[in-house]
């Protein structure tokens, strides 16, 4: 085959694997990248993106679009489309035995799959060994990058977290009597109104390990944690939601200056910070956000802010973002090549 192409199979797994057709980059390509879809979506979301991850480092990675929570398969709940994601990246890493890092890319709710999936797959480092000879795995491999475009790490109750219900508290209190009846198990997670056997939401629990799932320790595994996130006119996940900010920490930006990437308009490094939660003034649904934002802030983050405020495109903003559409949704395309330019390899 022609030097540099991109081929793809379907495994018995499900989804799609995408990798170089040249043979000797396939012995060599030993990092895999998870990609996972939002709600309704399916592996076909991230085919733009696979493909240029292949184009740009055809020896480095063998990526797989998952399939096994696809369409209505994504209103079953964030932990029951987790437990299906573990799985088939558990039989991936089976059938290619000479893979030795992973790596995850998600879009919106997929971010909170990916984050559960990885919460099963985490192995902690073997006692008695030293440091160098014992590490952390994911599925028994080294987590290197996870992450995640326009997801709601908050979830997404009220406080213009869904911006098309335009901040109106009675749209907002409406929304999280009724969410369930549209989306189901995962409406209830996103709205943080879960109630399984007594338990706390399902997004609080993830902020730490929690019996068999090792939520945060998974997340700290990794090398680096990326969340790129729409300031505006992303209709479905709110800007504070998806860069896990509070509403004082929303940067002020303004147009890009960079020709590369011209709709990245705000790059921030933030250090894993142990501090006390801000008071909320008893206000139930914001104190659940507030401990949102300062557990997963435990861990650094990588926070990249775009703005397609001045594209033709911009009313689909959060599908542009990951080029859902490589027809449709070109003006992302910068968006994909940043990441992968920063990918940690």
């Amino acid at each position: 085959m022609q030097n540099g192409a991109v081929c793809s199979s379907e495994p018995l797994a499900g989804g799609v694997n995408v990798f170089s057709c040249t043979q000797s980059d396939v012995f060599t390509a030993d990092h895999l990248v998870v990609m996972v879809n939002g709600i309704l979506g399916s592996s076909a979301d991230w085919k733009f993106a696979a493909e240029q991850f292949v184009k740009t480092i055809p020896d480095k990675v063998f990526v797989h679009r998952s399939e096994k929570n696809a369409a209505s398969q994504t209103l079953d709940g964030v932990d029951v489309m987790g437990e299906r994601l573990s799985q088939e990246v558990l039989e991936v890493i089976k059938q290619k035995p000479n893979l030795r890092k992973i790596s995850f890319v998600a879009h919106s709710v997929g971010g909170l799959v990916a984050r559960y999936a990885i919460g099963k797959l985490y192995r902690p480092p073997e006692e008695g060994l030293s440091v160098e000879e014992s590490t952390a795995t994911i599925g028994g491999l080294v987590p290197m990058n996870f992450i995640t475009f326009a997801t709601p790490h908050l979830g997404s109750r009220g406080n213009r977290q869904v911006p098309f219900l335009f901040g109106v508290s009675a749209f907002e209190k409406a929304a999280v009597l009724v969410i369930h009846w549209i989306f189901r198990r995962t409406g209830r997670h996103l709205f943080l109104t879960d109630n399984d056997e007594g338990k706390p939401p399902l997004l609080k629990r993830m902020l730490q390990d929690d019996g068999d799932c090792y939520f945060m320790s998974a997340l700290c595994s990794f090398h680096r944690r990326v969340a790129y996130s729409n300031v505006g006119c992303d209709h479905i996940v709110g800007w504070r939601t998806s860069s896990i900010r509070r509403n004082i920490e929303l940067p002020k930006w303004g147009d890009s200056v960079n020709e590369k990437y011209p709709h990245i308009v705000y790059e921030e490094r933030c250090k894993a910070y142990d501090g006390e939660q801000v008071s909320t003034d008893g206000d139930t649904s914001n104190d659940l956000e507030e401990e949102l934002v300062t557990g997963l802030s435990r861990v650094s983050w990588e926070k990249v802010d775009v703005s397609f405020h001045n594209s033709r495109q911009r009313f689909a903003a959060h599908s542009v973002i990951q080029v859902k559409d490589d027809y449709m949704h070109t003006d992302g395309v910068d968006v994909i090549q940043h990441m992968i330019d920063h990918f940690s390899i």
